[in-house]
């Protein structure tokens, strides 16, 4: 019988830790990153990387971006994939700042409570709850946690959310089973597990230091094993 999530969480963060060393990620100003978060939407890290040096290739400044002509913003970030939807999002998201600003800048974001950060990030179409947390944490240092393809994956197969909860409702469940100061590597630590050994659609159950800490583990390999043996 497995331990109650909230009792496996922490131990899921030693053993990553114990496994991949503690995780580094470079803290970019707050407008990249809301701008790269958007480009990550449905691609790769590698293609959104290339569109983001592309886009500020092409222009100098995020005001630049703003004013510019929408099909060259397209054409910019078309790597990225979603070309027609993302280059709208963003320069509407910037238009939208400055107009109620007066500015293009996000540091008045500081001095809000990490509640009112995420309501005024996600009241922009295209900006949802894993956007809006990942500026948070990784820009604004604030408490959040994201939950991305492969959080949502390893946190199911581990048993750390319910089965079925909604991607949306992921975010608060398990910031709710890590402390705060874990977050930020609990979050880098997962997507890192997910890459390499709990893959999409076939986990590399093998060479996974969870396995006794694991759902998916005890309930569909072992049993598989039983079974095969049984027969």
């Amino acid at each position: 019988m497995l331990a109650p999530p909230a009792e496996r969480a922490s131990e899921v963060f030693r053993r990553l830790i114990d496994a991949y060393g503690p995780p580094e990620r470079p803290r970019l100003p707050l407008l990249d990153e809301l701008v790269s978060t958007i480009l990550s939407q449905n691609t790769n890290d590698l293609n959104r990387d290339r569109a983001f040096e592309s886009l500020r290739d092409h222009f100098p400044t995020w005001e630049a971006v703003r004013d510019a002509d929408p099909q060259a913003v397209k054409e910019s970030i078309r790597v990225a994939g979603l070309a027609n939807q993302k280059g709208p999002r963003i320069q509407s998201v910037l238009k939208l700042i400055t107009a109620e600003h007066g500015e293009l800048s996000l540091e008045f974001l500081r001095d809000c409570s990490p509640g009112e950060a995420q309501q005024w990030l996600t009241k922009f179409k295209g900006v949802g709850p894993k956007t809006a947390a990942i500026v948070m944490l990784f820009s604004l240092g604030m408490p959040a946690f994201p939950v991305d393809t492969h959080i949502y994956r390893v946190s199911g197969r581990i048993g750390l959310r319910p089965e079925g909860m909604t991607i949306e409702k992921a975010h608060e469940h398990l910031a709710g089973l890590f402390p705060k100061e874990m977050y930020h590597d609990a979050h880098l630590l997962l997507i890192e597990h997910g890459r390499r050994v709990c893959k999409a659609p076939t986990p590399v159950c093998a060479s996974c230091a969870l396995t006794d800490l694991c759902l998916y583990y005890q309930d569909v390999i072992l049993e598989g094993e039983i079974r095969s043996a049984d027969v």
